[in-house]
């Protein structure tokens, strides 16, 4: 029962991560970032969704690792990597969107 709910908040950790990753890819100050940013999140969250499908005998094994758990270097390295690009890329947010948030803290 503890090993169900274990798994069960990774994967709800691993769609919050994936969603907040299309979040940044709305709110990125240019075209190419948010593409960029974008493509990052389908990325991982293609990677994920295949993994866990092969888990469950839903799909043959493919080789494909989880993002930030499975064992291997080049894998974690790339997956780190681009996980800081998007967040350098967070970092330059739209002016829009951090001045409506500045809005939102003043009348709460």
């Amino acid at each position: 029962s503890l090993l169900l709910k274990i798994r069960f908040g990774v994967l709800i950790l691993f769609l919050v991560l994936i969603l907040r990753m299309f979040k940044v890819a709305m709110r990125a100050p240019d075209k190419f970032s948010s593409l960029l940013a974008a493509g990052i999140a389908i990325w991982l969250g293609s990677q994920g969704v295949v993994n866990l499908a092969a888990m469950v005998s839903l799909v043959p094994l493919t080789g494909i690792p989880l993002p930030f758990f499975s064992y291997g270097g080049t894998s974690l390295t790339m997956t780190l990597m681009s996980v800081g690009i998007l967040l350098n890329i967070s970092k330059h947010e739209r002016n829009e969107a951090k001045a409506e948030r500045r809005v939102r803290g003043r009348k709460g």
